[in-house]
């Protein structure tokens, strides 16, 4: 599988993805970003001493879950020492720790922890992608970095548009990033302004998916209580009710 280096190569091979599968080959494959490459990279082989034992993903990480999924979760990035390592969003931190629980006591997920890769985790109707898929320093991707990995989320959103209903964002940053997603997927102009982020925040367009608004379950969030389980839980209920989930 020839590697993307160039922002032109990622927007190339994006559109050439077949299915999911040939898509996230594509993702693992891509080295367009130098910034993240280098820390990705970097923090592959220095690691953390809890995982000082074990080999790091240390590459993009690819969407999972349901291929005809009717809900997708949005988020900002992978972890340094979760998805980086793991190589599954979400997985093996405690962001993930919150997050898989939540879908589990909603239905959505088969058991309420995602610790590694081959885990036996599956989704019901839901696939969970991020909007950058390199791990960044500081949980901070730059514009231009943002600008592209892009591709690679428009085009998953159109390989699982015939069935996907409800777009759940996990903070502002993944909110911002639907907007040029809906242009490039659906062929539909963004509102102008755009809806304000927020806790709860819901927008609805006519033919495109639903968009709902959940503070990210980082543990700054967490930790703190401005986002609680009880409050997941009306999230992920809500997305089922507009998605059509039982």
């Amino acid at each position: 599988m020839a590697e993307s280096r160039t922002p032109a190569e990622v927007v190339a091979r994006a559109a050439r993805a077949t299915d999911l599968a040939d898509l996230d080959a594509g993702v693992v494959d891509c080295f367009a970003c130098p910034r993240l490459v280098d820390w990705r990279e970097e923090v592959a082989r220095t690691k953390r001493a809890a995982f000082r034992d074990q080999e790091y993903w240390g590459r993009p990480v690819p969407g999972m879950g349901d291929p005809a999924a009717r809900i997708a979760i949005l988020g900002l990035a992978p972890a340094a020492h979760g998805g980086n390592r793991t190589g599954r969003i979400f997985t093996g931190d405690r962001s993930g720790d919150v997050l898989f629980a939540a879908l589990h006591r909603a239905g959505l997920a088969n058991q309420p922890t995602s610790v590694s890769a081959t885990d036996g985790l599956a989704l019901r109707a839901t696939r969970i992608f991020s909007a950058v898929r390199c791990a960044p320093p500081d949980n901070k991707p730059t514009p231009g970095e943002r600008d592209t990995c892009a591709p690679w989320l428009h085009r998953e959103v159109e390989l699982i548009r015939p069935t996907l209903r409800v777009v759940v964002a996990l903070g502002a940053f993944a909110w911002a990033a639907w907007w040029p997603a809906l242009r490039a997927a659906y062929g539909v102009r963004p509102p102008s302004p755009r809806p304000s982020f927020g806790h709860g925040a819901h927008w609805s367009g006519t033919a495109v998916p639903e968009l709902l608004g959940c503070y990210h379950v980082s543990q700054q969030n967490t930790f703190t209580g401005r986002l609680t389980p009880e409050m997941l839980d009306d999230v992920f209920a809500r997305a089922k009710q507009l998605a059509g989930v039982d």
